[in-house]
């Protein structure tokens, strides 16, 4: 506790340095991911709506405009992510992305857990919460909302981690009117990417399509990987329109599989025997649709509302062949009201949100990627429903008082089929119903600058998924749902060359889902810990040093622990390293080119097991990112990384007890380049 002491009190100081830094020079930045209530008139005008909106919560949030990673590689979530305090997104394979905000999911094995990713409000996780990032495209993403903790109100979930909303660009907003994008690099990638945007009247179109290939930097990596995106308007006057949007995706990648620690330091290219034997592999086809509504209904009220549908085929070479198919559906619905109350200014959001989902589950004996026999049948039927609402009322010019709840209910319906001749399977039906109420309180202050300072706190309540739950021929395992309390305390604002954001929380929570992996290609199983706590402080700085510099920096301090364990006693829990920083200093010429190095320094150790018997070398990684816009029309941009071929690793999975045997750790890439052209006409 002594540690984080001096870390708040660091933070204080570098708040009140930023606070009291007032300089003449006072640029902003269009690619920055800081949310201030100062607008920024560099900002397309869809990411100023964006950035105000997000600046009315009393809490952590970021806005990732395109602008900001286009003139990089970025093939995933973790090169898009890279720049928004709090949010540890780090590669394991391919596309498969660690995603955690304040230890979200954090004893996951795979996939997504404890965190609502969406695109355009639609989920990308299934309805019982288990999800995937690897069918987000940033190319198609004009821009994303990070809603970091109880933040994540708006879209009515109570998780740990909150929320990540991608926004599909439109025909009105995407900046141009036909592009043509191609790059590529090294382990063989080569992407093409070609889209229009078009504006008629009332009607707009945005439609785009990608192809990315490439070999992987270790064995067992190959991928091939289809997007497409298409977004139809119409709009009926002042904030009124109907929108269709359909997103799709057809992704085929190889799993390398992760190492020990003996296999790391030997050789770090290598792959799992496992994997190679095995011919493993994440294939996968899907669809998503929608259609979307805003509607002013009076000046003093808005709704925004979709139906919407998802198809996912799944074909999931590992230790056995997983071969699933499931759609998903749904409808949310928000009202925004801005208005008075007792003669004070207040402002309000209610709505509510119902989805359902019924993934068909087939495995197979696994021969080298292909399907042998049936081992197993199970049907999967999930549904959930939140009423979820917030408002503000402005006791003073500056200061508003923040109240707010949502109601969940989520059920679990499961039943499986006893295969002939495999003794292992049953005749099962299952059922089980979640119930909670997860209340919210804040407070928000704004000066007349638009410097803000906030604070909140939020329960938050996460019913298991089906992996979790494990059924066995008695019922489901006893895994209860994990719920938390989170305070929070934070400033962020623009002082002369200095935009910052700074947030302080601790969340203590209950039954913790945690896993611990059983091999390096066998799921994952969960348990229920006791007490566990998570606090840490989430920190961005952007620095306009002088005209045509910028310096940016993210800090994340994260120090989750069990909670006087009766097995772990206080130990740190393993995964998320207690210290990550990113910085990168870049200077635009007035030419049209620029220059922008960037060190990511993964400062502590992280542990591997439950127990702290073994810890993952820290380390850190050098970049640079250069390009140069020979015409409004054309651009040029290259990214080396990590220039010295550094063998690090980038992330790990969780065990109970480490052994030379345990195999959990995943390599980052070596030394890489990159390049692309983009037109524009």
């Amino acid at each position: 506790m002594s540690t984080f002491r001096r870390a708040l009190l660091g933070a204080a100081a570098l708040s009140c340095l930023t606070s009291a830094a007032l300089a003449a020079n006072d640029q902003t930045d269009v690619s920055s991911v800081i949310v201030t209530a100062r607008p920024n008139p560099e900002d397309p005008q869809v990411v100023a709506d964006a950035r105000k909106r997000l600046s009315e919560t009393p809490g952590a949030v970021s806005v990732i405009s395109q602008e900001s990673y286009i003139n990089r590689q970025t093939l995933a979530l973790d090169d898009m992510l890279r720049d928004a305090p709090g949010v540890y997104a780090q590669r394991k394979w391919g596309g498969d992305i660690r995603i955690s905000i304040r230890g979200s999911g954090i004893g996951n094995a795979n996939h997504n857990r404890g965190l609502l990713l969406a695109q355009d409000g639609v989920p990308l996780n299934e309805a019982d919460g288990y999800g995937d990032s690897q069918v987000a495209d940033p190319l198609n993403t004009r821009y994303a909302e990070v809603y970091r903790g109880g933040n994540a109100l708006r879209f009515g979930g109570a998780l740990l981690g909150g929320a990540i909303n991608m926004v599909t660009p439109t025909g009105k907003d995407a900046g141009f009117a036909n592009q043509v994008r191609i790059d590529g690099g090294s382990y063989g990638l080569l992407r093409e990417h070609v889209a229009l945007a078009r504006q008629s009247g009332d009607w707009d179109v945005y439609a785009a399509a990608t192809n990315q290939t490439g070999q992987g930097w270790r064995s067992q990596s190959q991928q091939n990987i289809q997007f497409g995106s298409l977004n139809i308007g119409r709009s009926f006057g002042q904030d009124r329109e109907v929108r269709f949007i359909v997103n799709g995706s057809n992704i085929n990648q190889e799993i390398p599989g992760s190492l020990t620690l003996a296999q790391f330091q030997a050789d770090p290219h290598q792959s799992a025997a496992g994997n190679l034997a095995g011919d493993q592999g994440r294939n996968q086809r899907g669809v998503r649709g929608s259609l979307q509504t805003t509607w002013r209904l009076s000046d003093q009220l808005v709704f925004e509302g979709a139906v919407y549908g998802v198809w996912k085929d799944l074909d999931h070479p590992i230790f056995q062949v997983i071969d699933q198919e499931s759609r998903n559906y749904g409808a949310f619905g928000r009202f925004d009201w801005d208005g008075e109350l007792g003669g004070k200014r207040a402002d309000a959001f209610f709505g509510a949100w119902y989805r359902q989902g019924d993934p068909d589950s087939h495995f197979y004996i696994n021969n080298r990627g292909a399907h042998g026999a049936l081992q197993s049948i199970s049907y999967q039927n999930a549904k959930a429903m939140d009423l979820f609402g917030e408002g503000r009322l402005f006791v003073t010019d500056r200061l508003a008082f923040v109240g707010g709840a949502t109601w969940g209910q989520a059920e679990r319906d499961y039943a499986s089929v006893a295969v002939p001749g495999v003794k292992s399977t049953f005749n099962l039906d299952a059922s089980k119903t979640y119930t909670w109420i997860s209340p919210r309180v804040g407070l928000l202050w704004q000066d007349e600058t638009g410097d803000q300072l906030f604070a909140n706190l939020t329960r938050s309540v996460e019913p298991p998924n089906f992996s979790a739950m494990s059924p066995t021929n008695t019922g489901f395992a006893p895994v209860k749902a994990q719920k938390a309390w989170t305070g929070e305390v934070g400033a962020r604002g623009h002082r002369g060359p200095f935009t910052y954001d700074l947030t302080l929380y601790r969340a203590e929570l209950k039954d913790e889902m945690l896993q611990y992996a059983v091999t390096s290609s066998i799921p994952a199983s969960t348990f229920n810990a006791d007490r566990t706590v998570h606090q840490g402080i989430e920190a961005a700085l952007d620095w306009a040093v002088a005209p045509h510099w910028r310096i940016r920096q993210t800090w994340t301090l994260s120090d989750f622990r069990f909670k006087d364990d009766v097995q772990f006693g206080d130990n740190r829990l393993p995964i998320v390293p207690k210290t990550f920083y990113r910085s990168e200093v870049r200077y635009d010429d007035p030419r049209g080119w620029f220059v922008a190095p960037s060190l990511e320094w993964s400062a502590t150790d992280q542990w591997i097991d439950y127990k702290n018997t073994q810890k993952a070398p820290g380390y850190a990684i050098l970049n640079l990112n250069a390009g140069w816009k020979v015409t409004p029309a054309v651009s040029l941009f290259v990214d080396a990384r990590n220039l010295t071929d550094k063998a690090y690793v980038s992330n790990t999975q969780a065990a109970v007890a480490w052994t030379a045997a345990t195999a959990t750790l995943w390599p980052g890439d070596g030394r890489s380049v990159f390049g692309g052209v983009t037109v524009n006409f």
